[in-house]
């Protein structure tokens, strides 16, 4: 019976094992067929070189300068193999005394871990006239690996700063919102700028290269590769007028926009002061970062999306159009301007103590009579000049390609409401009205705001002008307001022409085109502190702290008869728009002129 059991036992185990064995050899096969064809072929992901960046005449303002990294084994980190880390790292910082022994092993320690497979960077980039002259030397160490690298390189350092932006290591961030795994396998990633804005076009497209290897992980053949994509952008700056205009705008602190009327192209742009680009690529030190973060003219805002300013006197032409589309006044009704009006036991003042004395809208532009604003906009109520002023553009963002873009504020009795919880009342609607209190604008918001007011139309202002050969447009917006309400637009230009170019004009005396066309333009001054209205006489400009002194706006458009371009300025604690702006402007109108982006007939008028 004992051996009855046991033969049973016998024979059915050896009844399991057979089955075991068919299903391993005859079902399982092509299953584990599969896996060794999988675990013959090693794939390798290859990197695409950044897209360069290249103003409209192909001058590269962003580029790759090619050079080599350095990596040591993983794992040497612990103490039966640091040794030979010491080794390695000594070896390395006697060969390329520029790279610190502190320095590589603090990156080496940093990234190295017990389940790292891959070898670790110790010195991200060295350029290739340093290397090549001890690459044999280090190609011996079995320990050490050399591979081809890039490095990102502005070769006009702070020009266009805040339009071009700078790259920097990929953080988590970067790598968890790139679904191609670029960013990880590049090491870098746009920051700010247009560098960041079109990131994922400038990173391009991960290659793959599919190698056979045996079991010892030695290449046979290559079985497939897909070469990596780069993508290069074309941006309508022209360096040579970026350029000029820094060298313009001096040390002054501040921004410019020079922008096509017609279509929103961007010819130059810049945000001041700036700051040079390539100190953040390999990472900043900490001294630079600390004078750059505490300089008091604030070089780190891009102010031409992030500044908001107080629009000032430069908003009358909107707040204009949309007292007169209100239908409660027109541009002859006129106003008495005595210098001041009282309005619930407050003062409010004109710019000009005796005032204007009777004035309509034409006259009220060229004057930048504050008087004729308050009491025509009392008259129509913020009710209706609020929602025209959003409807042209202001509180919304301008679509422009540059990141984190600002839509500032205007005030109205629902924004106070949801702001402050508290009701409108009739003197912030005076404040409003001349452009300070609560209204906060942009510089680029204040140049498409101009284009309209030439053109009638809306544009997308814009630095992209081609990816790689494709040209990148964007159409014009005729409906931005409708042509009923676009019939005051002649009035209003007219009181422009008459800033610049007719005596009384604010700019008059500033505006100093010498090439033949007129422009027109308004002048803004924006409060950076309140002014006490009870104040009898109010301290002059010139006798301020300076920043507490005004910012100083001109916002232009030219030629009058034929709108080619915006050219808008602020100039920070400029006190006045007309003295600061007006030199500058003139000075760039004379240089598209004699550049040949301004062309005129010159036997038509203005």
């Amino acid at each position: 019976m004992r051996i009855k059991i046991v033969l049973t036992i016998f024979i059915s185990v050896w009844i399991a094992l057979l089955v075991r064995v068919y299903y391993i050899s005859i079902k399982s096969n092509a299953y584990y067929e599969e896996i060794a064809k999988q675990n013959a072929v090693k794939v390798d992901e290859l990197a695409p070189l950044r897209g360069v960046i290249l103003d409209r005449n192909l001058n590269p303002l962003s580029v790759n300068r090619l050079g080599f990294s350095i990596r040591i084994k993983p794992r040497l980190s612990y103490k039966v193999n640091r040794a030979v880390l010491d080794e390695e790292i000594a070896f390395l910082a006697d060969l390329l005394p520029d790279y610190s022994i502190k320095e590589m092993t603090k990156e080496y320690l940093k990234a190295d871990s017990p389940y790292n497979h891959d070898f670790v960077d110790v010195i991200s980039f060295v350029p290739y006239d340093k290397l090549i002259p001890h690459f044999a030397k280090i190609s011996q160490h079995e320990n050490l690996r050399i591979e081809i690298t890039s490095k990102r390189h502005y070769p006009y350092g702070a020009l266009a700063s805040h339009v071009i932006g700078y790259v920097g290591k990929s953080n988590t961030q970067d790598i968890s919102e790139d679904e191609t795994g670029t960013a990880k396998l590049v090491g870098f990633s746009g920051k700010t700028g247009i560098e960041k804005y079109y990131n994922d076009v400038l990173r391009g497209t991960k290659g793959e290269k599919k190698t056979k290897v045996t079991a010892f992980n030695q290449e046979i053949e290559q079985v497939s590769k897909t070469l990596p994509k780069s993508n290069d952008l074309v941006l309508s700056l022209d360096l040579e007028l970026q350029r000029y205009i820094a060298e313009l705008f001096g040390t002054d602190s501040g921004a410019v926009v020079v922008l096509n009327a017609q279509t929103g192209e961007i010819l130059a742009a810049a945000s001041f002061p700036e700051y040079d680009l390539n100190k953040f690529v390999s990472g900043i030190t900490q001294e630079e970062w600390i004078v750059l973060a505490n300089d008091l003219n604030h070089p780190f805002t891009n102010k031409l999306v992030n500044g908001l300013y107080p629009p000032g006197s430069v908003v009358k032409m909107g707040v204009g159009l949309a007292m007169m589309n209100s239908g409660i006044i027109n541009p002859t009704t006129s106003f008495e301007s005595t210098g001041t009006m009282e309005l619930g036991g407050r003062v409010f003042r004109d710019w000009k103590k005796e005032g204007h004395g009777m004035i309509s809208y034409v006259r009220a532009i060229k004057e930048s009579c504050d008087d004729y604003f308050y009491k025509a906009s009392l008259k129509v109520g913020i009710d209706n000049i609020a929602p025209f002023l959003t409807k042209i553009g202001f509180a919304t963002k301008t679509g422009i390609d540059l990141p984190r873009e600002f839509t500032g504020t205007v005030p109205s009795r629902e924004w106070k409401k949801a702001r402050f919880g508290k009701g409108w009342s009739q003197g912030e609607t005076l404040i409003t009205s001349i452009g300070q209190g609560y209204f906060l604008v942009t510089p680029v918001q204040i140049a498409k705001y101009t284009a309209f007011l030439a053109t009638g139309n809306g544009v997308t202002p814009h630095f992209i002008s081609k990816i790689n050969d494709e040209t990148i447009t964007f159409p014009a917006d005729p409906n931005i307001v409708s042509e009923s309400e676009k019939r005051f637009l002649k009035v209003t230009r007219e009181g422009m022409f008459e800033v610049a170019n007719v005596p009384g004009g604010t700019a008059v005396n500033h505006i100093k085109v010498t090439a033949p066309f007129k422009i027109a333009a308004k002048t803004g001054t924006a409060q950076v502190v309140g002014i006490s209205q009870t104040d009898k006489k109010r301290m002059r400009e010139e006798d301020m702290d300076y920043f507490q002194r005004s910012h100083a706006w001109l916002t232009t458009f030219g030629p009058y008869d034929n709108p080619q371009y915006v050219v808008t300025v602020l100039v920070e604690h400029g006190s006045h728009g007309g003295s600061e702006g007006g030199p500058i402007a003139s000075k760039i109108y004379d240089k598209l002129y004699q550049m040949g982006y301004i062309t005129v007939d010159v036997s038509k008028g203005k």
